[in-house]
This record gives structure tokens, C-alpha cells and sequence, in this order.
């Protein structure tokens, strides 16, 4: 039988993601106990957004950090560049954003997020438990959520206080037991509030019983590895359209991270035709990948992620909460995701802090934070909704629809310095960026 402990907190959350370990660390900062569950025993995965957005920096900024944060191995674009049946087209133009870095940063997430877990462990109110699964919510008998039930696996981290980083800087190991073993036990956690931050298929949402709506969205990734190429010096494109098809390449130094745009559930029709077709398909796109295209050499190597896009009508209930993708799940247009998490959790933090310090929080506090964060999350789906009919044709593929006849073509080059500024706003800062307040 498993171990069961009791432990205390005020606020639990449920999900070391961005929104998880930022919205903790600030926590701990303004004084609140906190703790964070994190099902996996590190942050090494690939599907995670890698685009730290001038708002999330300015945020780092505020918080006397971004000269470390820009110190780990990152890409910098001031500029987002498209290669259009092999033609360049500029994107939009960050460089006259109104903050204190004025490019998006392209760093693995499990960089960013090891690298605040390290700041917040100079918090004593901060704790965080890897290889912990929140697996149900605790409620009294007037309904109110006050805390969860969790599993903590039998090997691996326990908390940040147990743990060290190891010399790569991403992968947190656990020291101070024989082999880095921990028996199995349940956890009993009781806290004024419990936030979920666990994602599009959050299994606290699901427990609240809360109702999702779904947006609906016709697109799905795959995910792979290719040696890096030799490329010209200078700007060189991060996304890609040629013959139907769309192809996002990701600098991440010694390799790239591709991500090969798909009608949805079309994985099957892909891998039916052979390894070899996609690879042809991957050339056609992407000519300069012919020699690097080869190192995939099993389906193994391809990971499908399925797009979702939804919302939560209602956030919170009394002592729960939800946020970034457990309360709106994103489309990749734009790389925004990882940032509207961070924005939420800086709001969440801004509102509800100071009142977590004297106790639990009342269902109009909660409320407050949908109030806050709703909006810019519903028009930013909205816009992503738009993209994707512009982009993408059912029937014809990328780059074929009405946006990309010659009228078009000229009607968006003539206002093309401003749209790029516009939309260098709109996914650089979001449409309501938060600052830290704490």
C-alpha cells in the first residue's frame, strides 16, 4: 500500500507549465505559500512552445531577471520573415514595440521553465513537486473545492527543496535519497485555493465538471528533429509555404525543430503513402532540407500534435480556478499560447495575492481574474480563427485561398508597413499585456 501524507498550503496548483511555475514563483515572492504538481519528473518535451514573446520579457524585466533569463542559448527576431513559393515576405516588425526587448526570444520551454523553477526556489513559500499527479479534487460538503488528492510516482524528484539542477540546466534530479528513489504515496494537499494550470486536456477541469466549448480548428502538427543546415548569413525565414504545403523551421543551434502543418486528421492518409512521400514532401517545401530530410528514418521520429482550440464559458468555481490552456487552449498561429499563460498567471497574481495572504478567496475574486483575461483570449482565438481561413484552403492546401490573388497581393503591400506593425503588436504583447504589480 502506498504511503499517504498530509500537507498544507494556500494555493495549490495543479500543472508545472508556464502559467503553473510563473504564477508560483510570483506568488511565493508577495509571501503565499504555494505549491505545484508536476506529473513528470522534468520539463524535457518537445511539445512545448518555444517563443518567449516581448510580454513575457518585459514581465522577466520587471522582475529583475531578463539579463540571466537572455544569457541562456536563445534566437532572437526582431523580425518575423516568410519564404512564399520561395519569395520572401516580410512579416511582422517588432522593433518598435514599447517595451524593453523588442524581439521574440526562441528558447526551449524547459529552459524558461527550469530556469524560474531556479528562481523561485530563493522563495521559501515556493514548492514544487515533480512526478506528482494531481488526481482529484477534495470538496466540503457545501461544494467548495478545498484541495486535491495527488500520486506521487515511486522514482524521481519530490520537491525543489530535495532537488539540484544537473550541469545541462534542464533536467532537475532529486538528491538526498539512495539512487534518487522515493517510495509511492498518496498526498492529501488542503488549500484556500486550487488553480489549475494542467493543460488542454486538464484533469481538474474535467473534475470541476466545468463545460468546454469547442471552436473547432482544421489544422494538426507534426513534430520532428533535422540536422541543422548552413543557411546565408542575415534573416532567414521561420515559416514556409510552397506547392500546398506549410513548413515552420525553429533555430534551436545545433538542430531544428520542424513542424509540418497538416489538414486535420489527415496522420493516417501520411504515413499510408511512406516515410519516403513525406520526406519528398518536406524537400518540396523546404528545398534546403534535402540532405538533413534523411536523418528521419521511422514514423518513431514524427510526432503528432493534435490542434485543439476551446474555451471555458466559466473559469472558477468557489476555491478552483482555471488558466492558460485548461481555460483556453490555443492555436499555434502566432507561437501565443505559452504567452497568454504567463499573462494570465501575471493577472492572477496582480488580483489575488495580497488576499491569498490573509486566507481563502471568495468566488467574486476569481471571477474577477475571467474578467481580466477573457477578453484578450477570446480575441485572440478569434484571430487565429481568421488566420486559418486565410491560410488554408480544404480542398487546395496552404497558400491557396483569396488572401493570395494578385489583388490581395497588392492591396496588402500597400499598407504592408503598418499591418506589420499591427500585427508585430497584436502577438508581441497580446491585447491586454500584463505588468507585474507585486
Amino acid at each position: 500500500m502506498p504511503e499517504m501524507t498530509s500537507l498544507q498550503t494556500r494555493c495549490c496548483i495543479v500543472g508545472g507549465g508556464p502559467a503553473g511555475i510563473v504564477l508560483g514563483c510570483l506568488l511565493a515572492r508577495a509571501g503565499v505559500s504555494v505549491i505545484v504538481l508536476e506529473k513528470h519528473q522534468d520539463f524535457f518535451r518537445d511539445f512545448r512552445g518555444d517563443t518567449i514573446h516581448p510580454s513575457t520579457l518585459q514581465n522577466l524585466y520587471e522582475l529583475g531577471i531578463l539579463d540571466q533569463f537572455l544569457k541562456l542559448p536563445h534566437q532572437q527576431y526582431a523580425r518575423l520573415i516568410l519564404d512564399l513559393n520561395g519569395k520572401t515576405v516580410l512579416g511582422p516588425d517588432l522593433s518598435h514595440l514599447p517595451t524593453h526587448c523588442k524581439f521574440i526570444a526562441l528558447a526551449p520551454q524547459w529552459d524558461f521553465l527550469n530556469f524560474m523553477v531556479n528562481y523561485g526556489r530563493q522563495f521559501p513559500e515556493f514548492q514544487l513537486m515533480l512526478g506528482t499527479q494531481a488526481t482529484e479534487l477534495i470538496r466540503s460538503a457545501d461544494g467548495r473545492v478545498t484541495g486535491v488528492v495527488a500520486r506521487r510516482s515511486p522514482v524521481g524528484p519530490a520537491t525543489t527543496s530535495e532537488m539540484e539542477t544537473s550541469p545541462d540546466a534542464r533536467n532537475p534530479r532529486e538528491v538526498g535519497t539512495p539512487g534518487g528513489q522515493t517510495p509511492e504515496s498518496e498526498i492529501h494537499i488542503s488549500a484556500d485555493l486550487v488553480i489549475a494550470a494542467d493543460g488542454r486536456d486538464s484533469r481538474m477541469r474535467q473534475q470541476s465538471g466545468l463545460p468546454l466549448k469547442e471552436l473547432g480548428v482544421p489544422i494538426d502538427v507534426l513534430w520532428y528533429r533535422l540536422p541543422q543546415v548552413k543557411r546565408p548569413a542575415g534573416e532567414y525565414a521561420l515559416g514556409h509555404i510552397s506547392n500546398g504545403q506549410m513548413l515552420v523551421t525553429i533555430d534551436r543551434g545545433d538542430y531544428l525543430q520542424c513542424a509540418t502543418v497538416i489538414p486535420k486528421g489527415e496522420f493516417s492518409a501520411i504515413r499510408s503513402r511512406g516515410l519516403a512521400s513525406f520526406q519528398d514532401q518536406i524537400v518540396r517545401t523546404v528545398p534546403e532540407l534535402k540532405q538533413s530530410v534523411n536523418e528521419l528514418q521511422s514514423w518513431d521520429q514524427v510526432k503528432l500534435l493534435t490542434v485543439q482550440m476551446n474555451r471555458l464559458e466559466k473559469w472558477a468555481l468557489p476555491g478552483f480556478l482555471c488558466l492558460g490552456d485548461a481555460a483556453h487552449a490555443m492555436s499555434p498561429v502566432g507561437g501565443v499560447g505559452v504567452n497568454m499563460a504567463i499573462q494570465d498567471a501575471v493577472a492572477t497574481a496582480n488580483l489575488l495575492a495580497k488576499k491569498l495572504q490573509q486566507g481563502p478567496v471568495t468566488i467574486q475574486d476569481l471571477e474577477q481574474v475571467q474578467q481580466r483575461r477573457e477578453w484578450p483570449a477570446k480575441m485572440t482565438q478569434r484571430l487565429q480563427a481568421f488566420v486559418h481561413r486565410q491560410l488554408f484552403d480544404p480542398q487546395r492546401g496552404f497558400g491557396k485561398t483569396a488572401i493570395f490573388s494578385f489583388p490581395a497581393r497588392c492591396i496588402l503591400w500597400l499598407f504592408a508597413p503598418l499591418l506589420r506593425r499591427l500585427i508585430a503588436r497584436i502577438v508581441g504583447l497580446g491585447f491586454r499585456p500584463e505588468r507585474v504589480q507585486l
